[in-house]
């Protein structure tokens, strides 16, 4: 089994809760890998580029894969599950459904005209730990994609806070409630969820079924 963790939007691969899982895995003997979806430039960045960062991370593999996805790397774990049969399980964590939606509402119709016609919109990038000009190709390029219509039945588990501030967690009740294949598990807590990260990765492992590799080389992710 290949673990593959996809970071959340303006983030990285070494955000607190991928180092988390990163650390929590080794100790059992596997290996995460964790491509960066800033590539090329955040500044350029897609929904479509970072399919492709995640596909690419992905050439070569041979047996199942698992992604395990934080908000925006959530949402686009659903949408490369359903281009590659070789996925076999999902991890969402507080992920980012209804993303284009969301951000048009957020900004308000001005806001987005503007940055239409700027091509730029100023956004903290908390791993470069700056403000970015993100260009409006992310917001158009992101109506194109639909997570609410997924194509094969993954077996998936989602770790969702009630008081999300950034995704409504009816979000992910609203996916979970018609398909027998995804469990649900709420949280008393936030969109960063970074105070229940303990109890997160007790139904990560159970759900995975993870257990310590003993004597045997760790499994590896690429």
């Amino acid at each position: 089994m290949h673990l593959v963790y996809l970071h959340g939007f303006a983030s990285g691969p070494d955000s607190t809760k991928g180092g988390f899982l990163k650390r929590r895995l080794a100790e059992l003997g596997y290996e995460l890998h964790q491509p960066d979806l800033n590539a090329p430039a955040f500044e350029t960045m897609t929904i479509s580029s970072q399919l492709a960062v995640i596909a690419r991370s992905l050439e070569g593999l041979r047996g199942p894969v698992t992604l395990l996805g934080s908000s925006m790397g959530g949402l686009l774990a659903v949408l490369q599950a359903t281009r590659d049969p070789r996925i076999e399980q999902l991890v969402l964590i507080a992920p980012a459904f209804g993303f284009a939606r969301r951000w048009q509402e957020r900004l308000g119709a001005a806001a987005v005209a503007e940055w239409r016609r700027s091509g730029k919109l100023a956004v903290y990038h908390y791993a470069y730990r700056r403000e970015c000009q993100l260009g409006f190709e992310m917001l158009a390029d992101a109506l194109g994609y639909d997570e609410a219509q997924p194509s094969r039945p993954v077996p998936t588990l989602i770790l969702h806070g009630r008081h999300d501030e950034v995704v409504d967690f009816e979000l992910s009740r609203a996916f979970a409630a018609p398909r027998p294949n995804v469990t649900l598990r709420p949280y008393d807590t936030d969109h960063a969820m970074i105070d229940v990260l303990e109890p997160m990765w007790q139904e990560i492992r159970a759900f995975l079924k993870l257990e310590r590799q003993g004597g045997h080389p760790a499994v590896r992710s690429s």
